[in-house]
């Protein structure tokens, strides 16, 4: 069954129509029992890590006060990425989420090369974030090795994608749950200490003070606006739960609004407040700006405190993203793109040898950042960073086609962003201005560097797959011969 069909219109004239039932029924089987409060959460888990707690010093550090334009900026790029996501999503939920729709209403190799990617990305966030917690347990355990916790982690969010889907929603939910409370206590806290509420009035000079409030100019400004964006890279694990979600077309829509509200205000005011409080000249790198505010007024062991929050932060982020990256391998096995065995479900209706597959590329990425820490970890890393801005532009591009096939066929959608193509145009252009811009950010031009010859690999792989199965469709004299799409696999129904 090819991805595309021919019909036609009252014109005569012959269209390209995406045969979405076909594509969509090759990933059913997953088990929906996700609410929308779960899947608001798995879309937090993942869009917030360790950074805002730890990473939102640097990003201080390129625009000072003005750094609260940066993130409006990333927040406005998002805001028509979760547009598109959402439109596409409630018209055709399914794990294989935006990379579906690309090979839909783009082209296969598109949807191929967007979840291949984007697989890869997770793996290896999964595997930072992991290391990221075993660090963090060195405070109260400095005589345990690294590799003790690493194990014992690992296995604790393998056990929780593999088990059943309601378990891991309910898990993540309040792994996210102490990420939120920390938040909101912090902004509660810092708005007292900002006008002065029950403590010392900080007031409003630091918004002006030490260089002003565009301290680095408008270019500070705009390099503030790739972390800010990266800040938002997560949201998109949303669209992939509406294969498991309860009533995917209300859900999923709903889960996204939420869930960039809430990163927007987090993010955004959470900044705010912190080069209010804190003079941007001395906000640390290694320090947490909320330790410091804790700490300013009066919370005892707030660096314990903060220690718990970001050890909790990072296993609840690797917890989304092994769930993401085990639905993208999903897809991809169900489309075709990976060995079958991939596509299975257990008899829980969960993926879980794509999630060990995950998993065991998660280990290589440990393993890799080790022992290879100045040349291929690198790499990695860099295209971990490309593969998320990929996956944002692929899906921008894809919801024009989607929102011009839907209008030349009259056929109805739910709209949520504007009419016309603008807001996603206008999106792509703000993705591709970050991406080029990455260039001359010190540390991110390995963005670049990493993604143009992944691109290549993996278009010369699918090429040869490709050509792989136009002479197998050859040689059994079939008539139709899958030139630029799988064929779907038949339902798989689970071992045993």
């Amino acid at each position: 069954m090819p991805a595309m069909q021919k019909m036609e219109t009252q014109t005569g004239a012959v269209l390209a129509a995406p045969d979405s039932a076909g594509i969509v029924e090759r990933e059913a089987g997953l088990h929906q029992d996700l609410s929308p409060r779960q899947v608001a959460m798995i879309g937090l888990g993942s869009a917030i890590g360790t950074g805002l707690f730890l990473g939102s010093a640097i990003s201080v550090k390129l625009a000072g006060p003005a750094v609260i334009l940066s993130f409006v900026g990333g927040a406005c790029i998002a805001l028509t990425m979760m547009w598109a996501l959402a439109e596409m999503t409630a018209a055709h939920p399914a794990a294989g989420s935006f990379g579906l729709y690309a090979e839909m209403y783009l082209h296969p190799w598109a949807g191929f090369a967007v979840r291949l990617t984007y697989w890869f990305c997770m793996m290896v966030v999964v595997g930072s974030e992991v290391v990221a917690a075993s660090i963090y347990c060195k405070l109260w355990f400095p005589g345990t090795p690294s590799w003790v916790w690493i194990g014992l982690f690992s296995l604790v969010i393998l056990y929780v994608n593999s088990a059943s889907i309601g378990n891991l929603g309910t898990f993540e939910y309040w792994l996210s749950m102490i990420k939120v409370v920390t938040i909101v206590a912090f902004l509660i806290l810092g708005s007292a200490l900002l006008f002065g509420v029950g403590f010392p009035k900080v007031g409003l000079a630091n918004y002006t003070a030490h260089g002003g409030f565009f301290p680095n100019g408008w270019k500070g400004v705009g390099l503030g606006v790739i972390l800010g964006l990266f800040s938002f890279f997560g949201i998109e694990v949303v669209g992939s739960a509406a294969g498991e979600a309860a009533d995917p077309k209300v859900a999923v829509p709903k889960a996204l609004r939420r869930t960039l509200i809430v990163l927007v205000l987090f993010y955004v005011v959470g900044l705010a407040l912190v080069v209010g409080i804190v003079p941007w000249t001395q906000i640390e790198l290694v320090k947490s700006p909320f330790v410091h505010v804790f700490q300013s007024v009066g919370i005892p062991a707030a660096s314990h405190i903060m220690n718990f929050v970001v050890l909790t932060a990072a296993l609840s982020s690797a917890v989304a993203n092994l769930y993401f990256a085990g639905r993208l391998a999903f897809s991809l096995a169900r489309g075709g793109y990976l060995p079958a065995a991939l596509g299975r479900l257990s008899r829980k209706n969960m993926p879980v040898v794509a999630v060990l597959a995950s998993a065991g590329g998660m280990a290589s990425a440990l393993v890799l950042s080790e022992y290879f820490k100045d040349s291929l970890f690198v790499f990695m890393i860099g295209l971990s960073s490309f593969g998320a801005l990929f996956a944002w532009l692929m899906t921008l591009l894809t919801h024009l086609a989607f929102r011009r096939f839907h209008k030349r066929q009259a056929i109805p959608y739910l709209r949520l962003g504007p009419p016309g193509p603008w807001a996603s145009l206008i999106g792509l252009g703000g993705v591709v201005a970050v991406l080029i811009s990455t260039w001359w950010v010190p540390g991110f031009r390995i963005t670049l560097q990493a993604g143009a010859p992944w691109l290549a690999l993996i278009t010369l792989w699918y090429w040869m797959w490709s050509r792989a199965n136009r002479s197998k469709a050859a040689s059994s004299g079939s008539e139709e011969v899958a030139t630029i799409a799988p064929i779907p696999p038949r339902k798989y129904r689970g071992p045993g």
